[in-house]
């Protein structure tokens, strides 16, 4: 969280600047008088401004980086967290010098659980729900890449077979993926069956009636 010292003629003036210096609002900071106004001589001979000393509070966002990174150091991991908007979430990327294979563990099952937890952290924090997409060297991109490739591979499977295939359990991110890759695809359809933590996807033929209206 960063830290400034501001001035101005009055100490509400102190405050406006130290608020547009750090482009956030009263509520999200904690305000210190350092030094009040002072006219001087006559009004005239030794002004002295007033000082305030202005420090960001944590986000919801601040504290879910935290967490991850105490997470990883108990793994024996020492890592960099850098976090941004996206269109999924509040995004938080995790690099490190140190292999964080365990921190992704097989398929992304640890990390997804490690987002499940830095979730849970950062609403603690929060007024309003937030959703945290947590990243450990570029592994969603990856994933993401690796799924639509094996849609496409077993969507032609399905095809030739002309039956259905269920794919292993998957978190609600995956599956998401799957069906929008054959979302558009002309003989098959996607949909998924069973409970978390084990629902999946099933990729099986287009029925003859709704072939029929996607020609139409």
């Amino acid at each position: 969280m960063r830290k400034i010292v501001a001035s101005g003629k009055t100490i509400e003036e102190a405050v406006r600047n130290g608020l547009h210096q750090l482009q956030t609002t009263e509520d999200r900071v904690r305000t210190v008088v350092l030094e009040q106004p002072s006219r001087g001589l006559f009004g005239l001979i030794g002004v002295k401004e007033a000082k305030v000393e202005l420090e960001e509070l944590p986000t919801p966002y601040d504290h879910a980086e935290q967490f991850v990174i105490e997470v990883a150091s108990c793994m024996g991991l020492k890592v960099n967290v850098s976090g941004s908007d996206s269109k999924d979430g509040f995004l938080i990327e995790v690099e490190g010098e140190d292999d964080l294979g365990q921190m992704i563990g097989r398929r992304g099952q640890t990390l997804d659980a490690l987002q499940y937890l830095t979730t849970i952290v950062a609403n603690r924090y929060s007024d309003k729900p937030v959703r945290i997409v947590l990243d450990a060297e570029g592994f969603r991109e990856r994933r993401r890449k690796t799924l639509e490739e094996l849609s496409d591979r077993l969507a032609d499977r399905v095809v030739k077979t002309r039956k259905e295939v269920t794919l292993e359990p998957m978190s609600p991110q995956e599956r998401k993926i799957i069906h929008s890759q054959l979302q558009q695809h002309p003989l098959v359809r996607t949909f998924s069956q069973g409970e978390e933590p084990n629902r999946r996807v099933v990729i099986a033929l287009l029925e003859r009636n709704a072939k029929e209206r996607i020609s139409e």
